[in-house]
């Protein structure tokens, strides 16, 4: 596991994990399959989540894909709670205290901050990354910049 919330070691730590998951992905397209992969090393890389996954883009709702972590709300709609939020804004949501945000869904009450990224291809929202944190804050500036990155190239690597 990389240790990312020492100082000075983010972005080399996000730089390492960028060619990893370029390599862990370079033999396989499938979304399914990628996806998985994706969220378990996410899961077992980064410190200090409780949650690795992802929501996907089916009938203008997002409905469970593959994840690591406890069992998870299966369908949000658009708009509601942080996930929501992000694929309506197709914004990254870097949330410090979810308990604290309007219309939070607590699928895990042991979640205290998220970092949501909007899966875009084209024009195309495939769905969002999400990620929970057991701790307040987890999420900096430099996290989201990194796995706004990883996201960038798991899209990149596969068929969607």
């Amino acid at each position: 596991m990389i240790d990312l919330q020492q100082a000075g070691q983010g972005r080399e730590g996000y730089e390492l994990l960028a060619a990893q998951l370029e390599s862990l992905l370079a033999d396989e397209r499938d979304f399914v399959a990628n996806a998985a992969q994706f969220s378990a090393f996410l899961f077992h890389e980064l410190g200090d989540l409780n949650w690795a996954g992802f929501y996907l883009n089916k009938d203008a709702q997002l409905v469970l894909g593959p994840f690591q972590g406890k069992v998870a709300c299966v369908r949000i709609p658009f708009g509601r709670g942080v996930c929501g939020a992000a694929a309506s804004s197709r914004q990254t949501q870097r949330v410090e205290d979810v308990h604290a945000f309007p219309g939070h869904i607590a699928c895990d009450s042991a979640s205290n901050s998220e970092l949501v990224v909007p899966l875009v291809k084209g024009e195309r929202l495939i769905g969002v990354l999400d990620l929970d944190s057991p701790s307040l804050a987890r999420f900096a500036a430099e996290d989201q910049a990194g796995i706004e990155r990883l996201a960038e190239i798991f899209l990149r690597l596969t068929d969607c």
